[in-house]
């Protein structure tokens, strides 16, 4: 295969059981929807976090794909502040971790199982304590 047939990506699928939960989830998280359209199997749903370099779409799951496996890293400048808001929503999420010399860095889970995880992107966050 030539290498120059597959020239990035476009868009990374998650699974849902509900789309219409699912969007509020992710509009609740800040997502900007950029795209939400009928198919025959649902709908095509498009959203982008934060400064819009990723695409995201929410796809119908079906019996066969296991949730929670997707490895996505959303990245934050403030892992801290996203953490605090993700409690006070009631999101599922864990205890922030802090290695020397990693991005600060916690997991969460969406109401349809998928986890997934915020890293930080400022120098030196790996470093500051938790409140």
């Amino acid at each position: 295969m030539d290498p120059r047939h597959i020239t990035g990506v476009r868009t990374v699928g998650i699974p849902v059981d509900d789309q219409n939960d699912a969007l509020r989830f992710y509009r609740g998280l800040g997502f900007t929807l950029l795209r939400d359209a009928p198919t025959p199997n649902g709908r095509w749903i498009e959203l982008s976090p934060g400064r819009g370099n990723v695409i995201l779409t929410l796809e119908p799951a079906s019996a066969e794909v296991r949730r929670g496996a997707i490895g996505i890293r959303f990245t934050s400048d403030d892992v801290e502040a996203a953490h605090d808001a993700m409690i006070a929503e009631g999101i599922d999420v864990d205890e922030i971790l802090r290695w020397p010399g990693v991005p600060a860095m916690f997991a969460f889970r969406a109401p349809d199982g998928n986890a997934f995880s915020i890293t930080g992107t400022v120098t030196g966050a790996e470093s500051r304590p938790h409140r």
